[in-house]
């Protein structure tokens, strides 16, 4: 199905490239004379910019980790992960070795010095060792432990292999980590159901040039982002626990796209939706009712989860 504005996607793509080219000799200028506050920030400048030009407002839940170096452990939806988080937080990607074998969006990965990994348990260790190294020298870092983007419905298993640099200490006090929960709740202010998710979720065996295309073209999109409290790997023991530990918070992003089941009111709002998607009309009130739902499943993992505390809502950009 196609929905958009061509004419929208290609003001969007050209003034997309345009701002690229424009900055990108300025920042490898930076780097070639390591100016620190530029190489730190100019990024999430970048981020910002490109987040205005594709139409994606973001909006923060909760309270971002303010100690440096942080872990950011987030669930992986699509390529506009790297928009919406970079825009947040100063600091370098974890990739999968396959991006840096992409065309044009290679040099921008390595330009914000982007650590690629082999995902393959023989040369896990080499990329591990090299996040250390990035950690201790004071460096914010982004993970996507899942390994792989997914539908947005669910959080897929992280994998602990890397959960390993946390074990490192920094001046004699252990690496903060910090979970983070990305969704794609809303288009032009109509909230999406699970039928429409596929238009930002970039997952499976869909084609990047054709789904870039066909997002660029789409109207104004709302993310929303979750920081959930931060904890360090004493608290929990080892690096394993802290995997599951770390998974089960973003779990809740399950309920941010959809409201719990058993809920049987929430199960109403759903159907409404749905129903609505499906016949290609959009029910406000079942989306005013996710939304109700999804911050009430947020708020009672938080009460009865280790580490309680609530969550602080404040304006987005």
């Amino acid at each position: 199905m196609w929905i958009g504005s061509p004419l929208r996607g290609i003001f969007r793509l050209t003034c997309y490239v345009s701002l690229t080219l424009v900055l990108l000799p300025f920042y490898f200028l930076a780097l070639a004379l390591r100016i620190t506050p530029i190489i730190r920030w100019m990024p999430v400048g970048y981020h910002r910019l490109v987040c205005v030009i594709l139409g994606i407002k973001v909006r923060v839940n909760g309270r971002q980790s303010d100690v440096t170096p942080t872990l950011f452990v987030c669930n992986h939806v699509s390529y506009l992960d790297i928009e919406v988080l970079g825009g947040l937080v100063p600091g370098s990607f974890v990739a999968k070795a396959e991006v840096a074998t992409w065309p044009f969006f290679s040099t921008l990965a390595k330009a914000q010095r982007t650590i690629f990994i082999e995902r393959r348990s023989g040369k896990t260790s080499k990329s591990r060792d090299e996040m250390m190294r990035r950690l201790d020298t004071g460096d914010n870092l982004m993970l996507f432990p899942e390994g792989t983007s997914s539908d947005g419905t669910r959080v897929l298993p992280f994998r602990s292999a890397l959960f390993g640099v946390a074990q490192l200490r920094r001046n004699d006090k252990p690496i903060v980590v910090q979970p983070v929960a990305i969704s794609y709740t809303k288009l032009d202010g109509i909230p999406l159901g699970r039928f429409w998710r596929p238009l930002f979720a970039w997952f499976g065996d869909l084609d990047l040039v054709p789904h870039l295309w066909q997002m660029t073209c789409l109207g104004e999109t709302e993310a929303v982002v979750t920081f959930f409290p931060a904890v360090d790997i004493d608290k929990l023991g080892d690096r394993k626990k802290l995997a599951e530990f770390r998974g089960g918070r973003i779990q809740q992003i399950g309920a941010v796209a959809e409201p719990p089941r058993r809920d049987a009111a929430a199960g109403k709002h759903r159907a409404g939706c749905a129903d609505g998607c499906a016949r290609g009309r959009w029910n406000d009130r079942g989306g005013a009712g996710i939304e109700k739902a999804a911050q009430a499943a947020v708020q009672l993992q938080f009460e009865s989860g280790r580490g309680r505390g609530r969550l602080r809502q404040r304006g987005g950009w």
